[in-house]
């Protein structure tokens, strides 16, 4: 499938089932922590500027938006999780729209996993990765700002994110640079497998 990623734009944002598009385009959801570099990848793969946009207050996204992707694929960024600034209660909410969102959506093909390639995965980077694992859905780890960590190390580092998350063989592992583009065609690749 060739997709044309000049072509894209934030669709809407929904905060319920009912708000979601209602059609069968194929979805690839993005989650991760607050600070994970969610909006820098979506923005690096869609070769845009600030398109998602990045913020420097982690936390901001409290919706689930969908961008439209030559209209033939949407990325649904659910809100990051894990940022201690938010009410328990905000978070609970959080949870229960992404749960909804991640169990109950057919559009769903695929679930792209970030974690920090500098730092062992969080206990909410695990617990989404068995939730993702337990509901049988696909999900796709790329691990981001790869560029922070010396290219001799990366090895080191990407065995020890496998071993915290108890990472299967046969989920795809990504090794991810917004700055230097590493990781990009792997990326792409992994997404239109899904489709």
């Amino acid at each position: 499938m060739e997709i044309n990623t000049h072509k894209a734009e934030i669709l809407l944002s929904a905060v319920s089932k009912a708000q979601y598009p209602q059609d069968d385009m194929p979805e690839i959801a993005l989650a991760g922590r607050s600070n994970v570099g969610k909006s820098s990848f979506i923005n690096t793969l869609l070769g845009r500027k600030n398109l998602a946009r990045t913020s420097s207050k982690p936390g901001k996204t409290q919706q689930l938006n969908f961008y439209n992707i030559d209209d033939k694929l949407r990325f649904v960024d659910v809100p990051g999780y894990g940022y201690a600034k938010v009410s328990k209660t905000e978070r609970a909410k959080w949870g229960k729209m992404i749960e909804e969102y991640l169990t109950s959506r057919e559009n769903l093909r695929a679930v792209v996993s970030l974690v920090d390639m500098r730092h062992d995965p969080s206990a909410d980077d695990v617990q989404m990765y068995e939730f993702l694992k337990y509901y049988e859905i696909p999900v796709i780890i790329v691990a981001t700002k790869a560029d922070k960590i010396p290219r001799g190390k990366w090895n080191k580092h990407e065995a020890a994110i496998k071993r915290k998350l108890d990472f299967e063989k046969s989920d795809r592992f990504i090794v991810f640079s917004s700055e230097t583009r590493h990781g990009y065609d792997a990326a792409w690749e992994a997404i239109l497998d899904y489709l």
